[in-house]
């Protein structure tokens, strides 16, 4: 099973998270084979760190709270939050397969369903539209991943995340302005963030 899993950072926490940052990447080194993509969100300016993003092939939704709670920056306490959802992967392939310009600005846009309100029925009418809108000619060459969130039995849809390279925020907004989902209001709020590809360097 895929997992999403978003680990947003405390305020004023980059020399803390430099601290671990070894013991970051060989607690990662335990599920290279299982990476679907991974990278830091960052400041406006991408030059700080502001979480943690890791999407991953897990047996478990318990497997999935251990990857994200036993990580040594979640240990130490760098992180103000921690999300964790199922994940389908609808390219079916992982952001090193993505074949980009890393002299680009790259993004991760959360699309954050309503809360309380089953909106699944709605959103699987609208998931061909949703499919063509993404696929159009023009659209598909700025994308490095995306597929829709679960909650944690696998069958309510709770969101969508996309990776993509875009020139700018603005770029992004427009991007997803005229996206049946967005258009029908199936996005209670959404974030655009600032980020890259992660591993070592």
């Amino acid at each position: 099973m895929e997992y999403f899993v978003y680990c947003r950072n405390k305020p004023d926490v980059h020399a803390l998270r430099a601290e671990h940052i070894e013991a970051h990447w060989a607690f990662m080194d335990q599920y290279d084979s299982r990476m679907i993509a991974r990278g830091p969100t960052l400041s406006e300016d991408r030059k700080t760190p502001t979480g943690s993003m890791h999407i991953v092939d897990l047996e478990s939704e318990e497997d999935a709270r251990t990857f994200a709670y036993d990580e040594p920056y979640a240990k130490a306490g760098v992180f103000a939050d921690i999300s964790i959802h199922r994940w389908t992967n609808a390219l079916n392939r992982t952001m090193w397969d993505f074949e980009g310009d890393d002299a680009n600005p790259r993004f991760l846009f959360i699309g954050h369903g309503p809360q309380g309100q089953d909106v699944t029925a709605r959103r699987n009418e609208l998931l061909e539209a949703h499919r063509a809108y993404l696929n159009a000619p023009g659209r598909v060459e700025h994308g490095i991943l995306r597929g829709p969130l679960w909650d944690a039995s696998g069958e309510e849809w709770v969101g969508s995340i996309f990776l993509l390279e875009a020139p700018d925020v603005a770029y992004i907004e427009a991007f997803f302005a005229d996206e049946p989902y967005t258009k029908d209001g199936l996005y209670a709020r959404f974030e655009i963030l600032p980020w890259r590809f992660g591993g070592r360097h």
